[in-house]
């Protein structure tokens, strides 16, 4: 949905991500290092992704429940950001993972997170991911269905093993987000209904042999930026809890999902401290082991996304044109959603500028990244950073139109390496094959 309020200048965007500054004729600098020097060395379109950001918010995270004393185990949500350098610092961190494939679940493994800090997570999870996951024993798999636990259930009595489990409960509950991001409504395919969960606990518990049931899990939507919807859906929660418990049932873990939002545009965002007091007055005296999984707040502000512009097209609207596209970062095709744009180059007037639609290359016209944007004059060769690109950028990147997948680099420390080197086009044709008998016909 298009807002109407004014697009922040370019010192609240500023504001809003400390990690970013302009220092003279270095421009834009990222945790102190230039990112029109990253893009001389590397190229364009180029992510930047920041060790020490990603590691400054996951312990910022983490003593924001500490401060309620409130012990809770972190997973952090793979499918945000599943570059394994990104994955060995948060583990560094203590953090696990939260995966929802046996991809993400061996990059886990591969990083270093230890098979008993992994959740699993996911409507759709196929025989041979729970029997990956049952093999490595792994802290828990959150099931989502009926069928599913049947499956899991017949899978691991085979295996002469039990899977560790939790109810992923669907509590019914709008998060108050964008549509394609709400999972915790009835008509969502996630989770099991809440009011089926007492019936299929005891029936758990009691007869099957190959799962141990030893929670509940519930994750609302992403993006998610008050704190109403988080309290209802945990009240729910802990509902649940007291009528397993008053029909004699086991609960020890609760799984509190994610969601946690950040400020893209100039939304008031609430701190981690918000989710850690809200779990606290709902949850906090049960005496279980909390969980929480948090991608988005975490990975999105250690991210940048570089382009170079490569033309300025004066026709009804003055369109930027740039060498990234919905290929590399397709977010703001696929939600709608908002980026701040920065130019590397130090701006003579942070408030002054043109009116510009800011596009990319690909033949689709949703290739937008900003409408009616109010930004610094911006001539061919200038180079601007995407922010707020660490999470749901390069996981969800594509070769749409033959478009290579670009390069990735961390900076970390005053140091930088290159984590994904730029894919060529005979590397993106060499994954091709052409039948030998259709070259004879």
């Amino acid at each position: 949905m298009t807002s109407t309020r004014p697009d922040p200048t370019l010192q609240p965007l500023l504001k809003n991500h400390p990690n970013l500054s302009y220092e003279g004729s270095k421009g834009l600098v990222m945790d102190g290092t230039s990112l029109t020097d990253i893009a001389s060395q590397h190229g364009t379109p180029c992510w930047v992704i920041s060790a020490d950001t990603l590691r400054h918010r996951a312990n910022t995270l983490k003593d924001a429940f500490k401060a309620r004393n409130l012990p809770v185990h972190c997973h952090f949500a793979v499918k945000a950001q599943d570059h394994q350098a990104c994955l060995t610092v948060l583990a560094q961190c203590g953090f696990g993972a939260d995966v929802v494939s046996g991809g993400e679940l061996r990059r886990a493994l591969a990083a270093g997170i230890k098979a008993q800090d992994i959740v699993f997570s996911g409507i759709g999870k196929t025989d041979e991911e729970l029997e990956l996951a049952v093999q490595h024993q792994i802290g828990q798999i959150n099931v989502e269905s009926v069928e599913e636990l049947h499956r899991l259930d017949a899978l691991a009595r085979k295996m002469q093993r039990r899977a560790r489990i939790a109810f992923r409960v669907n509590p019914d509950i709008d998060a108050k987000t964008h549509s394609k991001i709400t999972t915790g409504r009835a008509e969502d395919k996630f989770g099991i209904a809440h009011d089926v969960i007492p019936a299929l606990y005891r029936k758990t518990q009691t007869e099957m042999s190959g799962v141990e049931l030893v929670g509940l899990a519930v994750h609302l939507g992403s993006q998610m930026v008050t704190d109403g919807p988080f309290r209802k859906g945990y009240e729910r929660i802990a509902s649940l809890v007291h009528t397993l418990r008053a029909d004699g049932l086991r609960i020890s873990d609760i799984d509190c999902g994610g969601g946690l939002g950040i400020p893209y545009r100039d939304e008031t965002a609430p701190p981690p401290s918000m989710l850690a007091e809200v779990i606290a007055e709902t949850l906090g005296d049960l005496d279980v082991q909390l969980h929480i999984e948090p991608g988005r707040w975490l990975a999105a502000p250690s991210g940048v996304l570089l382009a170079r512009v490569i033309d300025v097209k004066d026709a009804a609207r003055r369109f930027i044109i740039i060498d990234a596209g919905m290929n590399d970062l397709v977010r703001p095709a696929m939600y709608d959603s908002w980026h701040g744009i920065l130019p590397l180059h130090t701006p003579e007037n942070m408030e002054a500028g043109d009116v510009v639609d800011v596009v990319g290359p690909i033949c689709e016209s949703s290739d937008i990244f900003a409408r009616q944007r109010h930004l610094p004059p911006l001539k061919k060769g200038d180079l601007v950073a995407l922010l707020d690109a660490g999470a749901y950028g390069t996981v969800m990147s594509s070769t749409y139109n033959s478009r290579p997948l670009a390069a990735q680099v961390m900076i970390g420390g005053g140091k930088q390496a290159v984590i994904r080197k730029r894919q060529t086009l005979d590397e993106l044709l060499a994954q091709e094959a052409v039948p030998d008998w259709l070259l004879h016909t």
